[in-house]
């Protein structure tokens, strides 16, 4: 991230802060994050898949506080909020990495999901490279949106995968570089595999992927063996 986009990001972030009347996780006032809440965002890692088969790490379920956080920092500016969200996120990617070398490959950065051009418009930044930011390995901007697609919050699952479908693609070649996918929520895995198809296509090798919350439907019950 470029100096400026830096002091942008930290300025906002303050002010953000100065300004919060009310828990971002909860709701509660005259508090950014009350204790309940600031536990209720402790790592619990979700294990799991997209259809595509991509092995999938997601640093907490998205319901509760995580996803009341994820919104506040998604709509509402809230972007201090996401280092909230980064110790959940760094065990995702530390598990990530540990299953990607049980497997022979030895991740060696992070791909951030691009956001369109209107939500940056919108926003003024891109949360997925805010949560890459938090992450120990470093991040590689090579994705880029192929073509414009709906929203897709309002579309059933196999509409989401069919939107998605043939949306992204990648800036350079990756000449066997290893990279986990990153992004914020995932629901249904349609993005992640539409990312996984677009790096591959240009010579990556793909590690897994990493989000700071999954929907319910990825839960894999191999946590708990």
């Amino acid at each position: 991230m470029p100096p400026f986009q830096k002091l942008l990001c930290l300025g906002r972030e303050i002010l953000a802060f100065l300004l919060s009347a009310e828990c971002a996780g909860c709701g509660q006032p005259e508090t950014a994050l009350c204790a309940p809440c600031l536990g209720a965002l402790r790592p619990d890692i979700v294990r799991g898949a997209t259809p595509g088969g991509v092995p999938l790490f997601a640093g907490r379920p998205y319901t509760g506080p995580v996803a009341h956080v994820l919104r506040m920092v998604k709509e509402h500016g809230q972007t201090s909020q996401v280092g909230t969200l980064a110790p959940a996120l760094r065990a995702a990617c530390a598990e990530a990495v540990h299953d990607a070398s049980a497997r022979g490959i030895r991740a060696r950065a992070v791909v951030p999901i691009p956001t369109s051009r209107a939500a940056f418009r919108r926003r003024g930044y891109r949360v997925p490279e805010l949560l890459a930011a938090r992450v120990p390995l470093p991040m590689l901007r090579v994705l880029t949106t192929a073509r414009r697609t709906a929203d897709q919050r309002k579309l059933g699952r196999a509409a989401r995968l069919r939107n998605v479908a043939g949306s992204l693609r990648a800036r350079r070649d990756g000449g066997g570089l290893a990279v986990l996918i990153l992004d914020d929520v995932t629901t249904t895995g349609a993005t992640v595999d539409d990312a996984a198809r677009a790096l591959r296509e240009r010579g990556f090798r793909i590690a897994g992927a990493v989000v700071a919350a999954a929907t319910p439907r990825h839960h894999d019950t191999r946590k708990e063996r």
